[in-house]
């Protein structure tokens, strides 16, 4: 029985417990070559593979064990009896490698060394190989398949030589071997089919080609199909370490991807939440303090704290309405509905804050009590920045300010300076430290992510930030890099010396650093 919920009006049925199969190309890659990677073939593959050989090994024996009688008339030159014996020991040798030919991949190297063992006896009592030319390439193509080329041709040679030599100098291999070949002891005008020229001739007569030529050819196909078998197993578990490799790495990447996301939208989370909790603090304080005395300040005060209350909850629904947005390139789309909107409420989708809205800012900490004096914020060229740079310039005079009005209650002055130089934009934010008749308790200690915050937003730029004690004050000097200025503005290197800078930042040096 399948549960069932209930969203919205729409049912929904939950996903199936169980593996969730991998779609993805790398995946897909993956299982591929995962089929390649040495693991075994289907089991009606090798079925088929080995009953196959063993049936051409046990026909190939039978055929030329059993039946030499019939093409060569052995017992013409050797007796019935000893025709007997050979046949009877070719059939069971060929027995006795039936089994082996079905382990041959669990052991490749015993069994090729016991399989050319088996040759040479077979050799010796039956005069042929009779199907152990198969079982031979066979077993060495087991051991190209599983071991290193090195190992193969020591195994090959070690197999093969000695049959090579029992080719050419064991009596029964000449008697069959020359009758294969047309040389018939008993007439002495016996034609021979193929002989070697000169010398090799002499020295590897025809019995020796026709025994030893089809164990050569057999074993060098054998080992050549193995080597090559054991190459497309390397090349597709290479290939497969590859995919592995680029999958790990792209999901290292997501994971850097989604660890910096997390930690913008923390900062983010951090600017907007601290800056309207402690406008609000203060203007709920002022209102309270002003409410009997001065009526309409305190209205005034409320007022704002509502506007800044409102504000910022519109901040956080647009940060993570664009954070859940499927893609937040669309205007209009967020998470929710099938029109990128909640059930309840549409989450707001106005652009994020720049330099045309630190006018209001600042307004807005006045009227919580911060005397607050600004240069250069109506300075032309400061609208002309990307919105990034004018989000960061908004933020690091929202959280300067906000550590002023947390940490140096009842300042002098506050002086707020943004330039737009030749090749980077200046914000300087200042404060002259706490009153003399400032309330300690009012001034409260950070968590650091304030200062933390300012310099991830301006490194992300390649500036520098510079905050600390100033003039018995706090002062926050920001520097991001952004060539095209204005003609004619001053360098870097040319902006005001500290003694001469109008801009300083909030806070007392005992605790406002730590915002």
């Amino acid at each position: 029985m399948t549960d069932t919920l209930h969203r919205g009006g729409r049912a929904e049925t939950p996903a199936r417990r169980g593996p969730v199969p991998d779609t993805s190309a790398a995946g897909r890659a993956a299982e591929l070559l995962s089929g390649l990677r040495g693991g075994p073939a289907p089991a009606w593959l090798r079925v088929l593979a080995t009953t196959g050989l063993v049936t051409a090994f046990v026909l190939w024996g039978l055929l030329f064990g059993v039946g030499a009688e019939s093409m060569y008339l052995l017992s013409d030159y050797v007796g019935e009896d000893q025709s007997f014996v050979m046949a009877a020991s070719s059939v069971t040798l060929t027995a006795v490698g039936v089994p082996l030919l079905l382990v041959r991949h669990r052991r490749p190297v015993l069994v090729a060394g016991v399989i050319g063992a088996l040759a040479a006896l077979v050799l010796l009592v039956a005069g042929a190989g009779n199907g152990y030319e198969l079982a031979v390439a066979a077993a060495l193509y087991a051991v190209a398949a599983a071991r290193s080329p090195r190992t193969t041709w020591v195994v090959a040679a070690a197999v093969t030589i000695p049959l090579l030599a029992l080719a050419r100098f064991a009596p029964r291999v000449g008697l069959v071997g020359g009758l294969a070949m047309g040389d018939r002891p008993d007439e002495a005008d016996s034609i021979v089919r193929v002989r070697l020229p000169g010398v090799l001739g002499e020295a590897l007569p025809p019995s020796w080609l026709a025994t030893a030529a089809p164990f050569i050819v057999l074993a060098l196909l054998g080992v050549a199909f193995g080597v090559a078998a054991r190459d497309a197993r390397l090349r597709a578990a290479e290939a497969l370490k590859a995919t592995a490799a680029r999958a790990a790495e792209e999901e290292q990447r997501a994971r850097v991807t989604q660890a910096d996301e997390r930690a913008r939208v923390a900062r983010e989370m951090h600017d907007v939440i601290a800056h309207s909790i402690t406008v609000m603090i203060a203007l709920g304080g002022g209102a309270a303090a002003a409410l009997d005395k001065s009526p309409e300040q305190a209205r005034r005060a409320l007022d704002e704290l509502v506007d800044t209350g409102r504000v910022a909850l519109e901040d956080v629904r647009r940060i993570l309405g664009v954070l859940h947005s499927p893609d937040p390139t669309t205007p209009g789309t967020a998470a929710g509905g099938p029109h990128g909107t909640d059930d309840d409420d549409e989450v707001p989708m106005a652009p994020a804050p720049g330099v045309e809205d630190l006018d209001r800012l600042v307004e807005r900490f006045r009227t919580a009590g911060l005397p607050v004096r600004t240069a250069g914020l109506a300075a032309a060229g400061l609208d002309g920045l990307d919105a990034t740079v004018q989000l960061a310039v908004f933020r690091i005079v929202q959280e300067s300010l906000t550590n002023t009005l947390r940490h140096a209650p009842g300042t002098a002055s506050v002086d707020v300076a943004v330039r737009r130089l030749a090749d980077a934009v200046e914000v300087v934010v200042a404060d002259r430290g706490p009153g003399h008749g400032a309330d300690p308790v009012a001034r409260t200690s950070g968590s650091g992510r304030g200062v933390a915050g300012m310099t991830g937003r301006v490194a992300a730029f390649g500036g520098t930030l510079e905050a600390g004690p100033y003039r018995g004050g706090w002062r926050v000097r920001a520097l991001l890099p952004q060539p095209g200025g204005a003609p004619g503005a001053p360098q870097v290197g040319d902006a005001p010396s500290d003694d001469t800078a109008v801009t300083v930042t909030t806070a007392p040096a005992t605790n406002e650093g730590e915002a």
